[in-house]
């Protein structure tokens, strides 16, 4: 070998030996990452224990805040697509017809009941704010109105 092959080929190797120091492993980076990360939520059912099932289509994900006032209502609706639900202040109340009534307080998460008739009110002396993320479908409603 001549000396200037002997040259590269141990400049590679530093270069090699360097980047693997430096450079952190998909391990190494998952770790350091998760530390800025706290779990909100995580699950495929259901406040009302359906499964969870993707709309067919286009995806179209839209993120809105809610709010509901002292002693306001949603008025009974259902969603078509799945909810993540994130209480952001206050609590909200929401009536299940036969399903049952639950209230979520600030910092809880779940899983909106899909095509399911609910109402949320909130009955608390300040208002209720809510980040809704709904993985719908191009073409398809987040929330239809329904009759009591």
């Amino acid at each position: 070998m001549t000396r200037t092959a002997i040259r590269v080929l141990a400049a590679a190797a530093i270069a090699a030996i360097a980047g693997a120091v430096a450079a952190p492993s998909v391990a190494e980076e998952a770790l350091s990452y998760q530390p800025l990360a706290t779990p909100l939520f995580a699950g495929g059912e259901t406040v009302i224990g359906q499964a969870i099932a993707y709309p067919d289509g286009t995806a179209k994900v839209t993120a809105v805040i809610v709010t509901i006032p002292p002693g306001g209502e949603t008025g009974w609706h259902m969603h078509p697509v799945p909810l993540y639900v994130h209480v952001l202040d206050g609590a909200v109340t929401v009536d299940y017809g036969d399903k049952g009534v639950k209230t979520f307080a600030a910092g809880e998460s779940i899983l909106e009941a899909m095509d399911w008739p609910h109402n949320g009110r909130n009955d608390g002396d300040r208002p209720v704010r809510i980040l809704a993320v709904y993985i719908g479908a191009e073409g398809i409603d987040n929330a239809v109105g329904v009759a009591e």
